[in-house]
């Protein structure tokens, strides 16, 4: 995809004046316009309160709603003349390309029944998520948060009939997937009313307005999770499947390869993906090992490691502790961000605990962006379910990944952009996860660079989760192509540098997610090259914050997109 000369705009020729919208603008602005509609939780989470009396339709008639929408989006972008098309235009017009091919492979491989149950963002996690977003202290938006609730019933009745589709079809979950989906709604359920998660979460303006919520929860809510609890935890758990990978379902490799694709744009065949991995593992061992080394523990990396683990000083006391602590590595990140980076968001980074409900399966951290309209900054979350085996020099590299200056400042940057739509500073992200990832994963090394461990412990914590992300190359595709066992994969992250419990947490959200876990490490090897290249290309005239501003200046891009354009964008130093 290769645009005119003049057409070659980096961020240094974007200033936060407004742009004047293209055609291919209106066409992006239009379908999302409609996928907003058609995912309403998701207007609710990005600040869009028009839809929040409304639940996604998960039914064929809602998936073939958002298929025609993304056909008609696609058909127009292709009609317009090449050479009206500006070089975010083009950009653009492949997205929409890649999202109808990826939409119709999902829809005729039925690969939403494999996606049906899951512990992590299944159907029963919808409204305990959204109820944290929800506003619902006006009697206005209070009758929208209460129609919402109402609609979970027809909501969740849909779900159970892709139970049955699955059943019928062979493409069920794992078993271990189902047995974690269904401790999670039993959790749910037994949980007495006046302790019940939606109530206590819902932002609502008085003890009145709770108790309405409380008696749609009992009256509604309730009821639709036992059916599910009961269709989930009945023939379909019979019908699970023994052998976690997708590779035991029926068409399972070429669902894997679609996954893969779906989460990369990239057509990988898992035993090069599972060398990579090796490879890339053997690498980041031999810096753990010089770490171990310089700290007097020879060769014996686990050694260095329980001596860490073993340390008080390394664990937070409390939850409030641990919040703070990471607030601080937060803001040193931003003081120094300056150094490499011309343009810093805008929005703010808040910390906060994962809610109770979910920390059980929730990862160690992850987060969420913030609003368009600047109302709520971007949230970083940490599981506090484990303080003593969180300990504070694995945490590090986690808050430069997922805060600053890793997924906040891409996803802020993104958001902010005077010269994107709301479809490519939102709705890009689908395409884009091996971006998206592998910037969060090349953070981490940029910290390093900039010197933010604070001691080689943090290092090693870094050089962990590095191993992490290469093991997971190797576990996704030894689990969904090569038909390993769980604890084949839970050993693996194990040497990794995992505790046990992240260990076997992040295992059952890989099985859970196929191809997700390939994201970080193809991403950030495609980057790295990058910088590799344009380094040797400019010399002593690299422009760090140059390649950095445009790296993350022009919202989420499919990786063979960002291959083809960065090298235009990026200018060496006058």
């Amino acid at each position: 995809m290769r645009a005119r000369p003049d057409q070659r705009q980096g961020v240094s020729d974007v200033t936060d004046a407004a742009v004047k919208p293209s055609r291919m603008d209106a066409i992006g602005d239009a379908y999302w316009e409609e996928a907003l509609r058609l995912n309403p939780t998701s207007a609710t989470v990005y600040g869009d309160e028009r839809y929040n009396h409304l639940l996604p339709d998960p039914s064929l008639t809602g998936r073939t709603e958002e298929l025609d929408a993304l056909r008609r989006a696609t058909a127009a972008a292709d009609a317009l003349p090449d050479e009206e098309l500006s070089n975010e235009d083009r950009i653009t017009r492949a997205i929409f390309g890649v999202l109808t091919e990826l939409a119709e492979e999902d829809e005729a491989l039925h690969a939403y029944e494999i996606r049906e149950v899951d512990q992590i963002y299944g159907p029963q996690t919808v409204l305990p998520q959204v109820a944290t977003f929800q506003r619902a202290d006006t009697p206005e938006l209070l009758e929208a948060w209460l129609e919402r609730l109402r609609a979970y019933g027809p909501y969740m009745d849909a779900h159970i009939e892709i139970l049955h589709e699955g059943r019928a079809s062979g493409r069920t979950a794992s078993r271990i997937v189902a047995e974690r989906t269904i401790d999670q709604l039993r959790r749910l359920v037994d949980t007495p009313l006046d302790e019940a998660v939606i109530p206590g979460l819902s932002r609502v303006a008085t003890d009145e307005d709770r108790e309405r919520v409380r008696d749609v929860v009992r009256d509604v809510v309730y009821p639709a999770d036992r059916r599910y609890l009961e269709a989930l935890s009945g023939e379909y758990l019979d019908a699970t499947r023994e052998v976690p990978g997708i590779v035991s379902a029926p068409g399972g490799e070429e669902l894997y390869r679609h996954f893969i694709r779906r989460w990369t744009t990239l057509d990988l065949d898992p035993r090069d993906v599972h060398q990579v991995g090796l490879d890339e593992y053997e690498h980041i061992d031999e810096e753990r090992r010089a770490i171990a080394r310089g700290a007097g523990f020879g060769d014996d990396v686990h050694a260095y490691r329980r001596s860490l683990m073993a340390d008080p000083a390394n664990h937070a006391p409390t939850v409030e502790a641990l919040l703070e602590h990471v607030t601080r590595a937060i803001e040193r990140a931003g003081a120094v961000a300056p150094q490499v980076f011309g343009r810093l968001p805008r929005a703010g980074c808040i910390v906060k605990p994962v809610e109770p409900f979910k920390e059980q399966d929730a990862p160690p951290a992850y987060y969420y962006p913030p609003t368009l309209d600047g109302s709520r900054p971007g949230t970083y979350y940490i599981n506090t379910v484990d303080l003593d085996g969180l300990a504070l020099h694995k945490l590090a590299a986690y808050t430069f990944h997922e805060a600053v200056p890793g997924h906040h400042f891409q996803i802020s940057l993104e958001m902010e952009h005077p010269g994107l739509g709301a479809f490519r500073r939102l709705g890009a992200r689908a395409v884009a996860g091996a971006y998206v990832e592998g910037w969060g994963l090349y953070a981490e090394r940029l910290a390093d660079e900039l010197g933010l461990y604070r001691d080689d412990g943090e290092r090693l914590g870094m050089l962990d989760a590095q191993a992490w992300r290469a093991a997971r190359l190797i576990v996704d595709s030894g689990l969904h192509g090569l038909g390993w066992t769980r604890q084949r994969s839970v050993d693996w992250l194990l040497t990794a540098g995992l505790t046990p419990t992240d260990a076997a947490i992040e295992t059952d959200r890989y099985i859970a997610w196929p191809g997700q876990a390939l994201s970080y490490m193809t991403g950030m090897r495609e980057i790295r090259r990058l910088r590799r290249d344009l380094e040797a290309r400019d010399g002593d005239r690299f422009d760090i914050r140059a390649f950095h501003d445009e790296l993350i200046g022009h919202g989420s891009l499919p990786l063979v997109t960002l291959a083809t354009e960065l090298p235009n964008w990026v200018r060496p130093k006058a």
